[in-house]
Order: C-alpha cells, then structure tokens, then sequence
C-alpha cells in the first residue's frame, strides 16, 4: 500500500492533534525505532492478522522505515491468549488483541470488545469518540500499564456452529461451546460449559468432540478454519456479538518513549485498519456465506424463545458483575444509557430503511 498525498490529509489532521506543527511531506525524524507486535491470531486468518501487517506498513511507510514494526503471529513470541501480559510486562512492546479474552482479569475489559446485545460499529464509535467510553476505557487500561487503540473491527458476527438444532433454551443444558467474553457467562447461565480457545484451536476441538459447538467471527473465516466440515447448523443472528473491536494494545512507557509524531502516525494506521478490516469482512462474507451453503451448511435462524433466553440471562449477569466491581458499575451505568438511544434511533433510522430495502428486493 502506498499512502498518497490526499490520504495524508487525516494524518496531519492527527499530528496537529498533538500540539507539533505538521512537518513537511518526506521530512522525517532522526529517531530510529524498532518494535515487535505480537498477534493474538494465527497468520492464516489473512483479515485479522492482516490488520497488525496494515499497521507495520503505514507506520513504515510515513516514517521512511525509522520507525519499524516487526509482526508476529499467535505463539511466535507468546500465546495468542497472553498479549495483555506480555505487553503489561513489558516482554514485548505492543500487540494486536482482543479485549474479551482478558475479562478474568478485569470484566470491564469486555466493553471495548463486543457485549451480547450491544452496540454495533457505528454504536460503539459513537460512544468511544462522543461518549464517555474513551474515558472510562482508558481508565481500565492505565491500571495494567498500557495504551490501548481501536486497531480493528470485525463488524456483526454469527452466532456460531453446532452438531444438532437448537430448537428450546433448554437445549444448552450441558453443551460445550468455544465462546470468548461474555457469551460465555451468558450461556452459562442457559446451562451451557463455555470454553476459551485460542482460534488455531478450535477445529480441532470440535473435530475431536471435545467442544459440541462454537463461534468465531463470520463466514469468511470460519470457512478457512473448517468449521462446516465438522459442524452442520450455523446460526444467526449474532446477537452475542454485533461487532466485536481489537485493540492495538502498547506497553506505557514504550509508548511514553515515542517522538510525538510517531505516536500520531501510529494512531493514524490503527484508525485505518479500523476501516480496512471492516471493509474486507463486510466484502468477504457476503460471498463466502454463500459458498457455504452452496456446499451443505444448513443456515439456521435461532427461535425467539432462545433469542429472549439469552438477553434475560445478559442483563442478569451485568446486574450480578456491577454488583462486585463498582469500576463495571459505573462502566455498564453510562453503556445502558447510551445504548438505550442509540438502539431507539437506529430502529426509527437505520434499521427500518434497511429491512424495508430488503423487502422490497425481487
């Protein structure tokens, strides 16, 4: 990718941003800067590993090479599971993670991920850039020593794969289910053995027979990993998950040490593989779904006696966590409210105009 004049105009905007006047096109820092960004996810998941790819390019690009990104894929340098430690640490100086696998630590952490019966992509800016979110996140992150930025964004999911139907709530009874974040806690309360695994993982878990079921991302990648092989029913919506962020997370003082203008230019190709990830899988999915059930899926729609199942069991597990941690308290306090109006404006605006396109298709 080559970055053009007119693409610059948002990364002068940023570098203005930090209080240094914007340098001259090719004008560079002496610094030289070399990190490593370790990923969370298997090289072969092409969109979301692309994205720490896109952000070592950008960065390279704009700053003539001085400031290097060396990328990793899950288990090169740490498991896919342990980026928050190892950047916290400082055993490494950034990586490219997602929020809900850490929520052990902190459950906070889940909200700039992906909260079943959330806020989708547009949602979420909103609220991170004209809410309170930025503030409130940013507090969850300082308190584990790291800089967190929005560096990807899968968009709405699927609900996942699974061996038999699902026809009543009380079928979760005793599945086992791959599920990160809060789908877990929330299938727990339906009965059902959550499972966290690390995505190279999951196939052959599922293969095996020690998973009955599981969720990933949407068609596009599920389809790389294989999951319709060993999985007949695949279910929507994905209301578990109606996007679902991945955060370029930097250890403080790594972070503290960077030239302003690299900090700028970093936060610049995080913001673009935010839009470029998007994109690809919104482009992506559309044709791999129907690859799929071209070769046998059999795509299934979730009763609504589940679907209500689900929400109830929601609203009761953020009740019984804001009830422990008064920081999720106050967290889930601002989030309700916010997705409160923006759920309301969506059905009147969005939602409607959309199902009444769709209709009217022939």
């Amino acid at each position: 990718m080559t970055v053009t004049r007119r693409q610059f105009g948002p990364i002068a905007a940023s570098i203005a941003a930090t209080g240094m006047a914007a340098p001259a096109l090719g004008q560079q820092t002496s610094e030289n800067v070399k990190w490593r960004l370790t990923s969370s996810f298997p090289k072969s998941l092409d969109t979301l590993f692309g994205a720490s790819q896109t952000i070592a390019r950008i960065v390279g690009e704009m700053t003539d090479g001085k400031f290097a990104l060396q990328t990793f894929g899950a288990g090169e340098i740490v498991p896919g599971l342990q980026v928050l430690d190892a950047v916290s640490n400082g055993t490494i100086e950034c990586g490219h993670t997602y929020t809900g696998y850490y929520i052990g630590k902190n459950p906070s952490f889940i909200f700039d991920g992906s909260v079943p019966f959330g806020l989708t992509p547009r949602m979420h800016n909103a609220w991170m850039m004209f809410g309170d979110g930025r503030k409130l996140m940013d507090e969850v992150y300082d308190s584990f020593g790291v800089i967190a930025l929005p560096a990807g964004q899968t968009g709405g999911q699927m609900f996942g794969w699974f061996r038999k139907e699902l026809k009543t709530p009380a079928d979760f009874v005793g599945l086992k289910m791959r599920t990160a974040g809060f789908g877990g806690k929330v299938m727990a309360k339906l009965g059902a053995v959550p499972q966290q695994i690390a995505g190279g993982d999951i196939y052959p878990a599922l293969e095996r027979g020690t998973i009955d079921a599981c969720e990933w991302v949407g068609p596009y990648d599920d389809e790389k990993l294989g999951f319709n092989k060993v999985a007949k029913y695949y279910y929507t919506p994905g209301v578990m998950e109606l996007e679902a962020v991945n955060q370029l997370m930097i250890n403080k003082a790594a972070w503290a040490s960077l030239p302003p203008r690299y900090q700028a230019i970093l936060r610049y190709a995080c913001n673009y593989s935010m839009t470029e990830m998007l994109a690809s899988y919104d482009a992506k999915n559309a044709v791999a779904i129907a690859r799929l059930v071209a070769a046998g899926t059999q795509l299934s729609v979730l009763p609504d006696e589940v679907v209500k199942a689900l929400r109830t069991a929601l609203e009761a597990v953020l009740d019984e966590e804001a009830a422990q941690n008064e920081q999720f308290k106050r967290i889930v306090t601002n989030w309700r409210q916010f997705r409160a109006n923006q759920h309301r404006w969506f059905s009147i605006a969005d939602t409607r105009a959309e199902n009444a396109v769709y209709r009217s298709e022939r």
